[in-house]
């Protein structure tokens, strides 16, 4: 069943869950990720990234688990020698990377964290993310969909005043501006194209609000559990960079919780609307937009398997509830290995 706001029940039900001792030396795990060997400071390329990557592997260690650690995808090759796959090695230098590592495992039956290879790309398209909400009857930005090597769509069909060009499947904000004319759009739309891997580009109108995020986990009856919604508190009229999340521009912006209980209980009905198309996952983030003046919201895009670094949306927003970071990774960890059979059910917390 999924939660309203659930915030409002956490003084009757305790979400956390736990993989038993008995299962922690007997599952083996391999925790692979591009920064897993270092040794927690900030890379050159990838800032806090390789700090986040540190963190997850002592979590992992702390909570007692028979852990494996990997760098590469050359780990993958070969017979497996652990029962499940943990990995966050998501951008590995090539297109559509992000589904690499889940469809290996797919083809070694081997259980793993996260979205089904073909779930995950759904979810990593922003247009078909898109096309899920509309379908859904979810309001969402007018956009258009420009493909690498089609260029049978040309200027947007649609009424704009900005625009938003960005790569159809980036992460951490790579590659997204704000455009006021087609002039600068189709320029920026172009570099794309040429730009390292060819990316595809998703064109959409710019909505004007207050940017909010719904955190959606796994819960211990392998169903999604919608948290307490998250406000950014930066200025709505500018995006948030890549260098600003990665780190490498000193930003004070954060999110906090947001306590406007009526569009908290619209965004999570919006996000139920789309459940059905694209659970299970794991772990994600919906973003929304929000104007207080006309009181519309819009449905931006969704992250699976997105950032679990404990400064970020999706344990800012489990922390807000009152349990620790730590917690939030075992009971992610252990919702899912519930989910696959790997461990078994348990009854939940009251």
């Amino acid at each position: 069943m999924l939660l309203n706001h659930v915030a409002a029940h956490t003084e009757f039900e305790d979400l956390r869950v736990w993989i038993p001792e008995s299962y922690k030396y007997a599952v083996k795990v391999m925790f692979l990720a591009k920064h897993a060997l270092g040794d927690g400071s900030p890379d050159s390329m990838d800032g806090f990234h390789a700090v986040y990557h540190h963190e997850l592997r002592e979590i992992l260690r702390g909570i007692g688990l028979n852990l494996k650690v990997g760098n590469s995808y050359q780990h993958l090759f070969g017979e497996p020698d652990y029962d499940f796959l943990f990995t966050l090695l998501n951008r590995g230098g090539f297109k559509n990377s992000e589904i690499f590592a889940a469809t290996f495992a797919t083809w070694r039956d081997t259980p793993f964290l996260g979205a089904s290879p073909i779930l995950r790309g759904l979810g990593d398209d922003k247009h078909l993310t898109k096309l899920v909400a509309r379908a859904r009857g979810v309001l969402t930005p007018d956009s258009e969909i420009y493909r690498h090597g089609n260029y049978m769509n040309d200027e947007p069909t649609f009424d704009w005043n900005r625009l938003v060009v960005k790569p159809n499947a980036s992460s951490a904000s790579w590659g997204i501006k704000i455009c006021d004319s087609w002039t600068e759009a189709k320029a920026h739309r172009d570099w794309l194209f040429e730009e390292g891997n060819h990316h595809d580009v998703i064109i959409e109108s710019f909505f004007d609000g207050i940017e909010l995020a719904v955190p959606v986990i796994v819960g211990a009856d392998g169903m999604p559990v919608l948290l307490p919604v998250m406000k950014y508190g930066g200025d709505n009229d500018r995006l948030r960079t890549y260098e600003e999340k990665r780190g490498f521009v000193q930003n004070n912006d954060g999110w906090a919780p947001f306590d406007e209980a009526e569009v908290c209980n619209k965004l999570h009905r919006e996000v139920e609307k789309m459940m059905p198309e694209i659970w299970p996952f794991d772990y994600g983030r919906f973003e929304f937009k929000y104007s207080p003046e006309s009181g519309e919201t819009s449905f931006l895009e969704l992250n699976m398997s997105c950032n679990l670094w404990s400064k970020k949306t999706v344990s800012q927003s489990w922390q807000s509830m009152g349990y620790s970071h730590a917690e939030l990774v075992e009971t992610i960890l252990a919702g899912s290995m519930i989910r696959q059979g790997v461990i078994p059910p348990q009854p939940a917390n009251k």
